[in-house]
């Protein structure tokens, strides 16, 4: 195999762990919960915002500090360092006895699992500026594979244990990492790192300066409000499938998967069709159509089985992705491509510190409320934020219009 292609592979490997860290927790999230606090569904669904705020509250704070750490030292120490300690704090997660020691390794994963932003910008460092918008669809189909396995591996072996599948994290993220320390070669030369930058290495100093670059400002306000729409599957469906069609946690897990396979195929294949194609800004559009339409449908749908009619929609919504990433790259230097990734990393992980909280009251109020049922409520709201989304877009193109595309 070709250093581009092992370098390839482990990016592709780490980005689909990182994910796991969210998928895989989903299926065994309430009966877990419940195991540890002694406390009824909705006291558990409620830990489960608490947790998944925590973990994305990490995420948003040191993105953009491990992005400018590769800046610095590379990308091949930053990824080792990370999965190194993802593997141990899955083995304390597996062992937590109380409720509060899973909160804490939750905090730990968040921030050993901000490495999105050092994966982009590995592939950044190693692909042509033309080529970028396509490869980053990599990256994106990484987290498919991974938002695959995580809730797979979350509701098979939840059968065995709430624990089980944390164990399972754990080997993953060593047998990566020993892969990656005999396999990765460095990516950024000796020339294009820089020293750290303290006021840059934050998420407000970081936005701060990818806000001198207007067309980049515009993409970054769209990719928050698309990253707080989109999450609204990690933070709801469970609870949602649960309460609308008393799906078991083995159901919930192959649901997602499947929808994790969805977005992979469509970032790994179909991702390079639709650029070909449309170019960057209208496939950017199509993208936020295919939401807007799938997201409704979803609030309304009244059998489980139209869940899976939709599921091809949903997955063609993926394609916004990669086409705002690669607008946005092509307008930064190259020795900046680590500080972007972090900006939208940290973009995306802000979206989902407010998400688990606003979507999982937005269900509690709809699910329960008299004359007021409709528990699709947040995937609802979440289709008018995607049309606010695109909207932004739009006038961050007429402000600042590409050269091509």
């Amino acid at each position: 195999m070709s250093a581009s292609k092992t370098s390839a592979v482990f990016v592709f490997v780490t980005v689909a762990i990182d994910a796991m860290g969210i998928g895989i927790i989903i299926p065994v999230m309430p009966d877990l919960l419940q195991e540890l606090s002694n406390a009824n569904i909705g006291d558990a669904a409620r830990w489960g915002g608490y947790l998944a705020f925590g973990y994305a509250l990490m995420q948003f704070l040191f993105s953009p500090i491990i992005g400018a750490l590769s800046d610095r030292f590379g990308r091949r120490p930053v990824l080792m360092v990370s999965l190194a300690t993802l593997g141990v704090d899955y083995l304390v997660m597996a062992i937590a006895p109380t409720l509060w020691i899973l909160f804490i390794g939750r905090l730990i994963a968040g921030i050993a699992g901000a490495t999105h932003a050092t994966a982009t910008a590995y592939i950044a460092d190693v692909t042509p500026r033309e080529g970028r918008a396509a490869a980053f669809g990599l990256v994106g189909a990484g987290f498919g594979v991974g938002f695959v396995l995580g809730p797979v591996i979350g509701g098979i072996m939840g059968e065995v244990g709430t624990r089980a599948p944390f164990y399972a994290a754990s080997v993953l993220a060593f047998v990566n990492l020993a892969y990656g320390y005999f396999f990765l070669p460095e990516s950024l030369s000796p020339e294009n790192r820089r020293p750290i930058d303290l006021s840059r290495a934050n998420p407000l100093g970081a936005l701060r300066q990818i806000a001198k670059l207007p067309m980049v400002a515009w993409f970054v306000g769209v990719t928050f409000l698309y990253s707080l729409s989109h999450a609204v599957y990690p933070s709801v469906w469970s609870y949602f499938t649960k309460e609308a069609f008393d799906w078991s946690p083995s159901q919930i897990g192959w649901s997602l998967a499947l929808v994790g396979i969805g977005f992979a195929v469509v970032q790994i294949g179909l991702i390079r069709v639709f650029l070909k194609r449309f170019g960057e800004v209208r496939t950017a559009y199509l993208g936020f159509m295919f939401n807007m339409v799938g997201l409704t449908a979803i609030a309304m749908v009244t059998q489980g089985w139209m869940l899976f009619a939709l599921m091809p929609l949903i997955a063609l919504g993926d394609i916004v992705k990669p086409a705002l990433v690669g607008l946005m790259s092509n307008r930064v230097a190259d020795d900046a491509q680590g500080e972007l990734q972090g900006v939208i990393a940290s973009a995306q992980s802000v979206t989902s510190v407010i998400s688990p909280l606003l979507m999982t009251q937005v269900f509690a109020i709809y699910s329960k409320a008299p004359g007021l049922y409709l528990p699709g409520a947040p995937f609802l709201l979440a289709a008018m934020v995607m049309v606010l989304a695109a909207l932004i877009f739009r006038q961050g193109l007429a402000a600042d219009p590409p050269a091509r595309g």
